[in-house]
């Protein structure tokens, strides 16, 4: 049987150029990570030129993803939330782009990385911090002080708060890795029996008709759980982001 982590390996294209001893190299995960950027910028390039009164497939498509994440940030946070619309509606394409092209057999899912992952989150992170500071100044620290807590415990929950506060890039990204990782892996498993009981002869095709079915009905599942881990991912950054807004609330 194939080996299931074999899919997960960074293989080097070629080599960009050196900083010090180490190797800057463009790998497969770079090409994938650039695919899908080329995929959206296509999506709504196509969607945007022309703008006929019956919207075209590529219109169409267009329109519902920017209506759909316009709706997830305005319901998240208001109005005033559409100014993080370009960096929301970017994490949300790439994310789920780069998911769907994960599915494809024999390609590479940048998202099961746990690096990809983690630098996607700690943009997020940096930006609620920062943007928070700039808007808020001091009173962004309220977000670790919430309202009606008994005064002989306010340090504890505090304390609380801020360990919650600093772990969000680290939930962010492994909620989004793990499920890509292990989806993944089950397919391939699955895959691998289908492709070993079929070599044994007619009996061994028969026994693969179950690791098939199984295949089948896992990469829809798959197909559901990739489109869900990118809302995750963006409505959780849409509660953060919030709190960015609107410390203490």
């Amino acid at each position: 049987m194939a080996d299931p982590i074999h899919q997960f390996e960074i293989q080097k294209i070629f080599t960009l150029g050196h900083i010090g001893n180490q190797e800057i190299a463009f790998t497969n995960s770079s090409a994938y990570m650039f695919g899908a950027v080329a995929v959206i910028s296509i999506l709504m390039l196509g969607g945007s030129a022309g703008r006929h009164l019956i919207p075209t497939r590529f219109q169409s498509m267009a329109e519902l993803s920017y209506e759909f994440v316009a709706n997830t940030l305005k319901s998240s946070i208001g109005e005033e939330g559409m100014r993080f619309f370009p960096l929301v509606f970017s994490l949300f394409m790439f994310i789920l782009t780069a998911n769907m092209i994960g599915i494809i057999p024999y390609t590479f899912t940048t998202t099961s990385h746990l690096i990809v992952t983690v630098a996607l989150a700690l943009l997020v992170f940096l930006t609620v911090f920062i943007y928070g500071i700039y808007k808020n100044g001091l009173k962004f620290f309220k977000l670790f002080v919430p309202h009606g807590i008994p005064i002989y415990i306010l340090p504890l929950i505090m304390v609380i708060e801020v360990i919650s506060f600093l772990s969000r890039p680290v939930s962010h990204s492994v909620r989004l890795f793990a499920n890509m990782l292990a989806g993944h892996i089950t397919l391939k498993v699955f895959a691998g029996f289908v492709t070993s009981l079929s070599a044994l002869g007619a009996v061994g095709a028969a026994g693969a008709l179950l690791p098939l079915a199984m295949t089948t009905a896992l990469t829809g599942l798959e197909l559901l759980v990739a489109f869900l881990q990118a809302y995750v991912f963006t409505i959780l950054t849409c509660i953060y982001l919030n709190d960015a807004l609107h410390p203490g609330h």
